[in-house]
Formats: C-alpha cells, sequence, structure tokens
C-alpha cells in the first residue's frame, strides 16, 4: 500500500518536474498542458506493459483477418478498457538519440491508443506541444524524468534485485489520488479561472451528504446512477460515488455505482475522463461526454437517461445566446426539458434570460429524475443568489421557482459563506431538491444559513479565504436533519415564496373632456396631444356597458351617471399611472383584501387588470435572516463627539500657524 506521504512525495516529484524541464519554455500557467496528459500517458504505459506482447499478437491476427472492429478484443487482450498497438513503450522512446526521430516515433505511439485515449488527448490538446518540447529537445527529458526510477507509476511493485518489494506499486484509487492532488494543485495556482472547473472539495462534501444522509437507512444492495450536467474535472462524482460506497458499507450494504457526466470544457472533459480511466473505471469514462459540440444545454447526451443522484454546480452568469440560436430561439425551442405543462399551461417557459443560464441546468436534472423508487431522485446544485430573485413573475427563472416549489421538489437551500470560491467572493447556495420529500417535509421548505461556519485559511488562495472544517459539514448537515427552527434554521410553507403579481390603474383624467360620453381610441389620442392632464377633471370614458351591467370598481366596472341616468362604464387608464403590487400567496383575504387595504384609501378611483395577474416566486435569504444592528444610543454619541473634540483641541493652529 502507498500511504499519503508517499501520494504527496509522488505528486510533488511530477509538480517538479514542471519546473525542471518547461521552466523556459511554458510561463507557470501552462505547464498543466502538458504535466497532466504526460502523467495519463506514463500512467497507461505502465499499466499495459505486461500484455503488451499480447495486444501486438492480437492486433496482427486481426489485422490478417481483414477484421476493421477491433476494439472489444484489444481490449480484452491488454485486460484494460484501453490498449496501445504501438510496438515502442515509453521506455522504448526514452533510447531515441535524433530529435526528429523522437518526434516521430511519439507521435505514432500517441496515434496508437485506443479512441478513448485519443479522445482524451485530442481534448488535452497536447499533439501541438509537440513540436515546442521538441524544437528545445525537452521532450526526451520530459519522458526521463517520467520514467526517474525514483518514482514508480506502475501498478506493479519495483523490486530489489533480492526480490525484496523497493517502491511499492500504485493501485488505481491511489493514482487517481495522485492525479487529483495535481489537478488541484494547478488549479488553485490559476485561481483566477479554478472556480469555473472546479468546486471546493469541502462544498462537494457536504453536497454529497446532503443528498445521501436523509436516505441513508433506504439504500439497498443495488445498482445506482450519479449524473453531473457540468462536471469539470469529476470531482463532485468522485467524491459521490465515495461517499454513497462509504453509507452503503455502514448500512452493510453493498452497491454498485455508474457514473456519467457532461463537460463543455475540452481540457476540464479530458482531466474528468482520464481520472476515471486511471482509476480503472472504465466503464464511468465511456459515459462521460464532452467536449465544444457538447454543450448540455443544447446537445443533452443523457436524453432517454433518468438518475438516481444529481449534482452539479453550473456557470453562473455566463451567456447561453449561442446555445439558444442553436436550438431555435426563444420562438423556436421546443425542448421538453425546458417548454413544459404546468399549472394549466400546455406551453410554459423555463427559459431564462439569455445572459445567465445557470437555471436551466437545474431545470435540465429535474427532467432526468426517476419515478416509483423509495426515494426517488436526489439533487444537490450550487447556484449564486440571482436564481433566488431573478426573473419576473411569467420570466424562465421565476417559473422555474414556481414549478419546483409548487411540485413540492424543493427540501432546503444552504447559504454558504462567503469567498469559499477561488475566483469569486460572491454569495453561494445549495439547492437540495427530491421527487420523494419524507413526510414531515412535505409542503415546506428550509432555510439553513451556514455562512458563520467556517474556518479561515492560512493563506488565501485568489478570492478563497475560508473553507468548511469537518465539523462545519457536520453541522450543517445536522442542522439539516433536524428540520427544526432555530436562528439559523428557517421553515415555511411553500407557498410563503410565492406573491401575485398585479397591474393597477388609475382612469386618465383630461381637462375640457366630456363626462357624458364615450372616446373613441383616436379621439383619446388626439385628446392627449391638445388637453392638459388635471386631476379634478373628469375621467376619459373609452366603452359605456349597455343596461343591466352589474359594476365592479375593483376591476374596472364603475358605476356612474351619463346624461342623468345610472350607467356602468371603464374608463381609459392612464399609463403615467400604471403601476404594479405585488401581493403575497398568503395574504389573507387575496388580492382583493390587499387592495382594499393598501391602494383604495389612497387611490380610491384605482383598478386592477385581471387579464395581468401572474404568480411568481423568489426567496430572500435577507428578509430572513437579516438582523439590524442596533442604534447607538445618545449618550454614547454625545461622548464620541465630546472626544472628538478634545483630540482636535489645537490642531487648527498647527495647520495655520501663529498669528502674525
Amino acid at each position: 500500500m502507498v500511504d499519503q506521504a508517499q501520494h504527496n512525495a509522488i505528486a510533488g516529484f511530477i509538480w517538479g518536474v514542471a519546473d525542471d524541464v518547461l521552466r523556459d519554455l511554458y510561463v507557470r500557467g501552462k505547464y498543466r498542458d502538458v504535466i497532466l496528459p504526460m502523467t495519463v500517458l506514463r500512467r497507461l504505459d505502465a499499466v499495459l506493459e505486461p500484455t503488451k506482447q499480447d495486444v501486438l499478437n492480437m492486433k496482427d491476427r486481426l489485422d490478417k483477418a481483414g477484421i476493421t472492429n477491433q476494439d472489444a478484443a484489444l481490449r480484452q487482450s491488454a485486460g484494460q478498457d484501453f490498449y496501445n498497438t504501438s510496438k515502442f513503450t515509453l521506455r522504448d522512446l526514452r533510447a531515441r538519440a535524433s530529435r526528429q526521430q523522437l518526434k516521430a516515433d511519439f507521435e505514432a505511439y500517441l496515434d496508437s491508443f485506443s479512441p478513448n485515449v485519443q479522445d482524451i488527448l485530442d481534448n488535452f490538446d497536447f499533439r501541438h506541444q509537440i513540436p515546442r518540447l521538441s524544437k528545445a529537445d525537452a521532450l526526451g527529458s520530459l519522458i526521463e524524468k517520467f520514467l526517474d526510477p525514483s518514482i514508480n507509476l506502475s501498478p506493479e511493485p519495483v523490486r530489489a534485485s533480492d526480490g525484496e518489494i523497493r517502491i511499492p506499486g500504485l493501485d488505481n484509487h491511489a493514482m487517481g489520488t495522485i492525479f487529483e492532488e495535481l489537478v488541484r494543485r494547478f488549479n488553485e495556482e490559476n485561481n483566477e479561472e479554478a472556480g469555473e472547473h472546479w468546486t471546493p472539495r469541502d462544498a462537494v462534501k457536504l453536497m454529497a451528504k446532503l443528498i445521501f444522509l436523509p436516505i441513508a437507512d433506504k439504500i439497498k444492495s443495488a445498482t445506482y446512477l450519479l449524473y453531473d450536467g457540468a462536471c469539470g474535472t469529476g470531482g463532485m462524482l468522485t467524491v459521490a460515488e465515495e461517499t454513497l460506497q462509504q453509507l452503503a458499507n455502514e448500512h452493510g450494504k453493498k452497491v454498485a455505482t455508474h457514473l456519467y457526466g457532461q463537460e463543455i470544457n475540452p481540457e476540464t472533459y479530458a482531466i474528468c475522463k482520464a481520472d476515471l480511466l486511471l482509476k480503472g473505471e472504465g466503464d464511468a469514462a465511456d459515459n462521460i461526454i464532452g467536449g465544444p459540440e457538447y454543450s448540455t444545454l443544447a446537445n443533452d447526451a443523457f436524453r432517454a437517461r433518468e438518475f438516481d443522484f444529481m449534482l452539479s454546480n453550473p456557470p453562473y452568469g455566463k451567456s447561453w445566446k449561442s446555445d439558444l440560436e442553436r436550438m431555435g430561439g426563444k420562438k423556436g425551442l421546443t425542448d421538453p426539458r425546458f417548454k413544459i405543462s404546468h399549472a394549466g399551461d400546455l406551453d410554459y417557459s423555463l427559459i431564462t434570460r439569455s445572459s445567465d443560464g445557470q437555471m436551466l441546468f437545474l431545470a435540465n436534472m429535474l427532467s432526468k429524475m426517476k419515478q416509483g423508487t423509495d426515494f426517488g431522485s436526489r439533487i444537490a446544485e450550487v447556484h449564486n443568489g440571482s436564481s433566488l430573485f431573478t426573473g419576473d413573475a411569467g420570466q424562465g427563472e421565476s417559473n422555474i421557482r414556481r414549478w419546483i416549489i409548487e411540485n413540492d421538489w424543493l427540501e432546503a437551500i444552504v447559504a454558504l459563506p462567503l469567498n469559499m470560491f477561488y475566483n469569486t467572493g460572491i454569495a453561494t447556495y445549495i439547492w437540495v431538491l427530491s421527487n420523494r420529500k419524507p413526510k414531515h417535509r412535505r409542503g415546506k421548505v428550509q432555510l439553513i444559513d451556514a455562512t458563520k461556519w467556517f474556518k479561515p485559511l492560512r493563506k488565501n488562495l485568489g478570492k478563497k479565504n475560508c473553507e468548511l472544517s469537518e465539523e462545519d459539514i457536520d453541522r450543517a448537515c445536522r442542522t439539516f436533519l433536524a428540520f427544526e427552527e432555530t436562528e439559523q434554521s428557517k421553515i415555511f410553507p411553500n407557498k410563503a415564496f410565492g406573491y401575485w403579481k398585479v397591474t393597477v390603474e388609475r382612469p386618465l383624467r383630461l381637462a375640457g373632456a366630456d363626462p357624458n360620453r364615450a372616446y373613441k381610441a383616436a379621439e383619446i389620442k388626439q385628446l392627449k396631444a391638445t388637453a392638459e392632464r388635471s386631476e379634478d377633471a373628469p375621467p376619459i370614458i373609452k366603452k359605456i356597458h349597455r343596461p343591466g351591467a352589474e359594476p365592479a370598481p375593483l376591476r374596472g366596472l364603475f358605476e356612474t351617471t351619463i346624461d342623468g341616468k345610472p350607467a356602468v362604464v371603464e374608463y381609459e387608464p392612464d399609463t403615467d399611472l400604471r403601476d404594479t403590487e405585488q401581493i403575497p400567496l398568503l395574504e389573507e383575504g387575496g388580492i382583493e383584501a390587499f387592495i382594499q387595504r393598501e391602494v383604495m384609501p389612497y387611490a380610491p378611483d384605482a383598478w386592477i387588470v385581471e387579464s395581468s395577474i401572474k404568480i411568481g416566486y423568489e426567496i430572500s435569504f435577507t428578509r430572513y435572516f437579516y438582523k439590524p444592528q442596533p442604534m447607538r444610543s445618545l449618550a454614547e454619541i454625545r461622548a464620541d463627539i465630546l472626544a472628538l473634540e478634545k483630540e482636535t483641541e489645537g490642531l487648527l493652529g498647527e495647520i495655520v500657524g501663529p498669528e502674525i
């Protein structure tokens, strides 16, 4: 077994290779472009060494038999989910004397890997690094460093001449751990872009526990599917897998897991796929789909799949305009993930502003929930604050919140500490959702303020200056599981976040208007251009109803007299006086009671436009957790002023100088 110290030593050695070989060739931020793919290559090369000849023999037989579909047979001969049909190993290439020969042979060696490894190399864009390395005569040095006898990236131990183990072998888990450590170091060094692809491990641990702990006793010895629609380097999937396996073991169950992910950034996709391959999870690596052509929003790679557990950290504030155009624009978009049926609306739109698509990633996950299982599907997703309140009633963001809450899928939202992520200090929140809520949570949403539960870092990593300790993670999980009202935990009925948005009109009043007739649209336009508004003027009538019509002033049907006879009329609204009211769904008496109490005393001629009424949802942490600072007493303020006066005595004289 390789212990943690040896893990760190190997990672440190590989980290040092960059300084030794690449210092004058690359800026530090670009070392990863070479070191990460070379680490992958060396590990794969070492794993394939024992079966190298078997693969070459099989390749020869398949070629002679004219068989073109060779992948499965070659994998079987290699005993792995990947292979290389080149006659070379990295050790063979080390002996090349000619720089040009080494370059040609190394490129041929790369071209001989299996398609899944080719995909990784292509997305790393590693082949474009070879001319630069070769020209600087650094390619041979780089290979030499990775073959250094002081480290062992092979699963087989290095033995001394007497057979004793000199350096233990690296199993797949240990190799994956080392690779992840290198990724972490590169991400933290490049902290300006780290947050785009790398969610801090402490946040991921909390997310995983929030979706697994509530159903820990319901986990069966079965197969579970895990999914991340913005998987980055794959950390969420692997941490979630480890957490599920651990909980299953604690409950005496044996579970199998299948990981699925999609990632648009080519390098992080390559890292994710390589990490799984290095861990011996070839099937999982095949289930990671990515590259620039695989946007989760425009090109869903798992359209027919449903998943048990889903975790994600989608991009914040990132435009998805190009995706929207590929999907036919707002009017032409018909994707069933984002155009659904809800609340009697067969064309209910979840389409958000094109400047920020983060909530669409949540809608994508919700479209992949399982039905009919013991605990349905459970989701944890990180969002910034805009997902809580952006979007007016009837707009995409609000519609998504409404859809989620009215379906009773939202269990909790946890507010995380500020400055937890590498390249941003903004507030972030974990949304926890399930389509099979336990009974005690049904119809309710829990908000947890965990912003004060953190441990400061000794040294800032960009804007990241704190992390969640194990105690902080446990505290947040205990608060979530307890589901009780405390200073940091608030529980609300679902409707507490909903409101009606209502347009309130007042009549147009123009001096000189005739109160005994209705005006046509053209006449009203002419009047607006020539007459002055006046509060004392009679309202402009735009319609007179037939006798027998019932007055309803709140809805714009007013009782008046025309030529001395009672009539019911509608007035032309004054657009300058138009207003909107946001009325809570829990308002006692509903819209009418609110208008009678809050509007009519100040505008008795106002009415509401029923066709304008829309339902919206928003969640305000500030409203529920804000604690105003107590005002200072007059005595304290007076004491400070007197102290300040005393401090400044004679100061003016010192500045101006003595009188002449």
